[in-house]
């Protein structure tokens, strides 16, 4: 939930997130299927909070969340509900857009929503006051950082990894993006894709789904 890219494909396209978290959180169960009203779910699970940070309808529609909206902000607890249960509201939906837009997040921590619906895909963010959303272009590869762990330097430093990367790989299927999430960087553990802060936060888990 603190890196995810977007790659459209000729068949779909290929979603993926790093989980950036403390160390001393408990360790997530692994991707399965859950009920709501609307249909069947496949998410991975967070023991902690009770929701997840990826998400995707048997419908198609997907979500993945990262940590923060505009910029770091300082965390204020308590909160009213974990972001994780926030995304199962969204992704449960018809329209996790909509959902996104009407819901009331007054005592939400600040969050980013990545939303692939209907062929659309919307940046979506909550920067604890107010929303914010900007519908992108679909045809074009995208990756996100997580405000709160990343400043805008080493943002612009992933973006430039990252546009490498594609001009290398023009045709990038499933493994050779997770290869990208495993490796990219400079050496910097700090703020590599796959991170490891000392002490504090690392990468524990990456995620990816083809969606069709």
């Amino acid at each position: 939930m603190c890196t995810v890219t977007f790659i459209p494909s000729s068949t779909g396209v290929i979603i993926t997130a790093n989980r950036d978290e403390k160390r001393g959180r408990s360790r997530a169960t692994p991707p399965a299927h859950r009920e709501a009203a609307s249909g069947t779910l496949l998410c991975p699970g967070d023991p902690d909070g009770g929701g997840t940070w990826v998400a995707v309808h048997e419908d198609g529609h997907a979500v993945v969340f990262l940590n923060g909206g505009l910029v770091a902000h300082v965390p204020a607890p308590p909160y009213k509900r974990s972001r994780g249960l926030v995304l199962l509201d969204l992704v449960a939906e018809g329209s996790p857009l909509s959902a996104f837009e009407e819901s009331l997040l007054d005592g939400i921590e600040p969050f980013t929503a990545v939303v692939w619906s209907g062929g659309s895909l919307h940046d979506c963010r909550w920067d604890g006051e107010r929303k914010h959303v900007a519908e992108l272009d679909a045809a074009r590869p995208r990756i996100w950082s997580s405000v709160t762990l990343y400043d805008p330097s080493v943002v612009r430093r992933r973006e430039q990894w990252f546009g490498g990367w594609l001009a290398g790989t023009p045709r990038p299927g499933i493994d050779d993006i997770l290869a990208f999430h495993l490796t990219a960087g400079e050496g910097d553990a700090c703020n590599d894709l796959r991170m490891d802060r000392e002490g504090g936060v690392c990468t524990v888990s990456v995620t990816s789904m083809e969606l069709r």
